[in-house]
């Protein structure tokens, strides 16, 4: 998804199917957090658009008011924090358990070639 601000309030407001003065009510919440022009200028990412797209379904589909979407959307920004640490937990484990096989691998094939050394000492010459 880009983050990337580039609609200003009217033009996200038209591609939302909502009022301008809706966004700013949003952005007063803290339901969504447009970036700024140096200018002060609000714009808003396709990040933004989604999100306010879901206020939206919360809204119309479910009926919450601002308060019950404020929750919502803290929960699932707070699940997508978790989810994104898992996969990186994940990724960690698994780079070290390979790390752990290649140290197997080495230490078997060493380990091996001194066994046959001992138990077979006319072989190995």
């Amino acid at each position: 998804m880009d983050d990337r601000p580039r609609y200003m309030i009217s033009v996200a407001a038209e591609l939302v199917g909502m009022h301008p003065q809706t966004l700013r009510i949003y952005e007063a919440k803290g339901l969504v957090r447009p970036g700024r022009t140096p200018g002060g200028t609000r714009l808003y990412s396709e990040r933004d658009l989604e999100r306010l797209r879901a206020i939206q379904r919360l809204t119309t589909e479910l009926g919450l008011n601002l308060a019950g979407v404020q929750r919502v959307l803290a929960l699932e920004d707070e699940m997508q924090k978790l989810r994104a640490r898992a996969e990186r937990v994940e990724r960690q484990m698994r780079e070290e358990v390979e790390r752990v096989h290649k140290q197997y691998r080495r230490d078997l094939v060493v380990w091996s070639q001194v066994e046959m050394e001992q138990r077979h000492p006319r072989r190995s010459r």
